[in-house]
């Protein structure tokens, strides 16, 4: 007999079209382990142009597929999909992801014995195999100043930066978390109504982060399942358009904590974001003179050009 809990995959898409064939794939064979009509599958595509639609509508028929007209960003597609769904839980999954066998069978059963749990997230793999990262603490305000910054960079085995990604606790036990990156995460039905949807002003990026926080603070668990495993191709949508990428992560980041810590909270790690980011285009910009692998400094200077440029426009 198969598994009973009744599961929507929702899956958004942009311009991956070869990754979301094998997304679909992995899926349509784990929902074997499941009841007859217990897993749908829903691809949002936010506006792609590389055929992904049309391959949706080709060759996975039984895939409810919704294609918008531009790109709506990860928050809002995910809400646009859930809106309609009828499971007792809602795996969001991207499409550079692939379930490893029995992932789902073991996430939805996993849920369904933990009523306490709104999340359960698998251990992610690379493509090697080797572990992903996946396990978090909640950002603190020194957080912001530290993880994905300069400083990061000339310190990254801090204490604080080894308790942020779990590295005090064994990647592969069972064990509660306080948020999981969401690239593949179970969520229960019943914890999104109470918990409402993802807050649509992140376009990509802390959205998970936002949704645990506020799930926690309602009471609820989440949990971290390494027994059941998923192969990501990390960024393969976001890294399309590095500009793109990096101002959605900034702006996020800024918005987590202007909501969670305070406008005042906001504006400085703005502020410290914009100022790290004219130094290290001081610091590419001496590479350059001295001939330093011109290419590659010239796409920083770029780069960190355009991250200004959005900043102090805001």
């Amino acid at each position: 007999m198969g598994i009973t809990m009744r599961v929507s995959v929702v899956v958004v898409n942009w311009n991956v079209k070869e990754f979301l064939q094998s997304c679909l794939a992995s899926v349509l064979k784990e929902s074997g382990s499941f009841s007859a009509g217990s897993v749908e599958i829903i691809v949002v595509d936010n506006a792609s142009s590389d055929g992904s639609a049309e391959m949706v509508r080709e060759q996975y028929p039984q895939v409810r597929l919704l294609a918008n007209a531009d790109n709506r960003g990860f928050s809002a597609a995910c809400n646009q999909a859930i809106a309609g769904c009828t499971g007792d839980a809602v795996l969001l999954l991207n499409p550079d992801a692939e379930l490893l066998p029995e992932s789902l069978g073991e996430l939805a059963g996993w849920l369904k014995r933990h009523p306490a749990a709104a999340a359960v997230g698998p251990r992610m793999l690379n493509a090697d195999g080797t572990i992903q990262s996946s396990r978090r603490r909640f950002p603190t305000l020194a957080t912001a100043f530290l993880e994905s910054t300069i400083l990061q960079s000339y310190f990254p085995k801090l204490l604080h930066l080894s308790r942020y990604y779990c590295l005090d606790q064994p990647e592969d036990h069972e064990q509660e978390v306080d948020w999981l990156v969401g690239a593949c995460l179970l969520l229960r039905r019943k914890a999104l109504q109470e918990v409402g949807p993802l807050d649509e002003r992140f376009f990509l990026y802390f959205e998970e982060t936002d949704w645990c926080l506020r799930a926690k603070r309602a009471g609820w668990q989440i949990g971290y399942l390494p027994r059941a495993q998923v192969l990501h191709h990390y960024g393969q949508s976001s890294g399309q358009d590095l500009r793109l990428r990096h101002i959605y992560f900034t702006d996020s980041k800024c918005r987590y904590y202007r909501k969670h810590f305070g406008p005042a909270a906001g504006r400085l790690v703005r502020w410290f974001l914009l100022v790290s980011y004219a130094l290290q285009m001081v610091e590419e910009s001496v590479k350059l003179a001295l001939g330093h692998k011109v290419a590659a400094r010239r796409q920083r200077i770029a780069l960190l050009g355009s991250l200004l440029k959005w900043g102090l426009k805001g």
